[in-house]
């Protein structure tokens, strides 16, 4: 059972993470490292709604494997997605390296709030 010391732990670890990316952008005057944001915000959703209907009926376990599947891999593309785009804008010399680590460093701070926001707080339906 998660507690407020979890909400707190969790809420500073995310303050952090978005201060990273929004500094990443706003030090060296060039805004899209800001686009890691969105593609962490994403990166859970496709898992949620897939795993959501993968099992319309709760008695019927047998069913929905292909669209679970196709959920985690959307997961793991954004993902992905989110750690490739700040190195390839860096690459291409759109942002500066240190900008790209920032980036990096704060979206992954996010995404993992946002994971262990859902395992801690996961209902358990007993039945």
């Amino acid at each position: 059972m998660a507690g407020l010391k979890t909400i707190i732990a969790l809420s500073f670890v995310l303050a952090i993470g978005f201060l990273l990316v929004i500094l990443s952008s706003a030090l060296y005057a060039n805004y899209y490292p800001l686009l890691v944001v969105a593609t962490y915000i994403l990166a859970p959703l496709p898992n949620a709604v897939c795993a959501r209907c993968s099992s319309p009926d709760d008695f019927i376990d047998g069913s929905g494997n292909g669209v679970l599947d196709f959920g985690r891999f959307l997961t793991g593309f954004f993902v992905v997605m989110g750690i490739a785009l700040p190195a390839l804008l860096a690459h291409s010399g759109i942002i500066v390296v240190p900008a790209m680590v920032m980036s990096i460093i704060g979206g992954l701070l996010i995404y993992g709030t946002i994971i262990s926001f859902t395992m801690f707080f996961q209902e358990e339906s007993d039945f």
